[in-house]
């Protein structure tokens, strides 16, 4: 009997295998259409603009509590999510600068509307780095880098930016999929201009993908096809690739997300870059968050409320997540159908300017739309009074980029706010290293200057006080030759009312 009972639960678990693959099949057999003119009207493509916006912001509104309270674990479900009556209201008013996944893109938006579509990459850089708004990770190096003399591309390579393969475009790339409706090679041109601002490498293929997904959510109404034809984008020797890829095939074998997100876990948690994140369950890595959006547009199945919660759930970078996810979502649904759970709160705001911009939600609709009528117009399409033509584009794979070949950890020694009053030094045998701390206060206008010797040679670095043009991390160098290798720093200028701190040094080799 209980050979029967196994038989016939091999039997079942076989059935259901093959139910699954033929579903798989009929759905993607729906998802390949890969039209070459697309006709909408102009009101609807507005409104999948406004979608796009609009649940970019909602999503990060409604991930706000979460964020980086739950690192390397899910939420449980125990965890109420909430969304109260004025909630976007209140967290513009608390923390405006909850929403830099909205204000940086608004930066580049601004400068296209100013300048054109064919902006100089110098225009947008410079607006970046010098606007007033709080900055952190790859974002803020790239900011210090291109204040101190080191322009886009350089100031998001790998070798100036420890942070190249963090999340920051992947949350800032929105608005090049929103202004290329059904045109993800188009995008992925402004993609390569204002990606490389801030990343290299994995770090890029997040806003490539991102910005890819987008685009192709004005001419699709199914998400499987928008994923695994935006993935194509991607090239697949790259770690970012075989993440997304991971997660697209476990999707296809499991019905619960939770079984998938262990899944990724197990296999994709192993930061070693991030000065932060290494050896700590905190990560801004741009694949592994990527793989929390994924999961949430997959497993969320058009529902927009399931796809935020999901996402959300995920943990990690839990506001910038289910921002990608919405916006995504919310630009193939539009804007009138998001909700009016979702839209009742957002219109509370729509005519407030974010943070350290003059652009609000309503004006942001008007410019991506009348930037996306001139991006359809270059790309052969047609736009008359009522409508537009759209000529498609299939995506194209980008080149191939890898931050950090090769490398790999020795250790993260940790020195907890060690003051640089008295000299500090270290040895190691390796490639390279990263040296992490700060200036305290974080304000004013003093910038201190420390003197870094690595094997004899000097240099000095500049690190301002001021939190909004800080450098965050004191020193780091990748291109040593492999052997020993003696560091020590010295603070030149100390001063009674501040202090040089340094949090950790990680070392690597190859």
């Amino acid at each position: 009997m209980l050979e029967i009972s196994k038989k016939n639960k091999r039997m079942k678990t076989i059935i259901k295998s093959i139910i699954l693959v033929f579903s798989v099949l009929f759905i993607s057999a729906e998802c390949q259409q890969k039209p070459t003119v697309v006709t909408i009207s102009k009101d609807e493509l507005l409104d999948r603009i406004m979608g796009g916006w609009a649940g970019q912001t909602i999503g990060c509104t409604f991930g706000a509590p979460t964020e980086f309270r739950y690192n390397g674990r899910m939420i449980p479900d125990s965890v109420e999510i909430p969304w109260p009556d004025h909630y976007v209201k209140h967290w513009y008013d608390v923390f405006p600068g909850l929403y830099d996944d909205v204000y940086v893109e608004l930066t580049f938006v601004d400068m296209y509307d100013k300048h054109g579509l064919d902006v100089d990459i110098e225009v947008l850089a410079n607006a970046f780095a010098n606007a007033g708004y709080t900055l952190w990770a790859a974002n803020q190096t790239a900011r210090y880098n291109i204040l101190n003399g080191i322009p886009p591309p350089a100031s998001g390579h790998w070798t100036n930016n420890p942070h190249a393969d963090d999340i920051d475009f992947q949350i800032g790339a929105d608005f090049a999929g929103l202004m290329s409706p059904g045109m993800p090679v188009s995008a992925g041109i402004i993609c390569d201009g204002v990606g490389h601002i801030m990343n290299y490498g994995d770090g890029w293929y997040g806003g490539v993908y991102v910005a890819t997904m987008y685009s192709l959510a004005f001419i699709s109404d199914c998400i499987e096809y928008v994923v695994k034809e935006a993935l194509t984008a991607i090239p697949e020797q790259s770690q970012y690739y075989q993440c997304i890829n991971d997660v697209i095939n476990w999707w296809e074998q499991n019905e619960d997300w939770k079984v998938t997100w262990q899944l990724v876990s197990d296999k994709w948690t192993n930061e070693i870059f991030n000065p932060h994140g290494t050896n700590n369950p905190y990560t801004i890595d741009a694949k592994l968050n990527s793989a929390w959006v994924v999961l949430g547009l997959l497993y969320g199945n058009m529902d927009f409320e399931r796809t935020l919660e999901i996402t959300t759930r995920c943990g990690d970078d839990s506001d910038c997540n289910p921002a990608t996810a919405g916006g995504i979502l919310g630009t193939m649904l539009g804007y009138s159908n998001i909700g009016d759970k979702w839209i009742d709160n957002l219109k509370e705001v729509e005519d407030i300017p974010f943070s350290y911009t003059d652009i609000s939600l309503n004006k942001a609709y008007r410019l991506s739309f009348e930037q996306a009528l001139e991006m359809i117009k270059r790309g052969g399409g047609e736009v008359s009074d009522n409508e537009v033509k759209i000529v498609t584009q299939i995506p194209k794979t980008v080149r191939f980029e890898q931050n950090f070949p090769g490398f790999e950890l020795i250790q993260k020694e940790l020195h907890r706010g060690r003051s640089m009053r008295e000299p500090f030094s270290f040895e190691f045998t390796g490639v390279g290293f990263v040296c992490s701390g700060e200036v305290r206060p974080r304000r004013g206008d003093y910038v201190a200057e420390i003197e870094v010797d690595v094997n004899g040679n000097k240099e000095i670095v500049k690190m301002p006080a001021n939190y909004t043009i800080r450098k965050e991390q004191i020193y780091w160098n990748y291109e040593l030759e492999k052997g020993d290798h003696k560091i020590s720093f010295r603070w030149l200028n100390p001063v009674p009312e501040a202090d040089v701190i340094i949090n950790s040094v990680l070392t690597y080799t190859k």
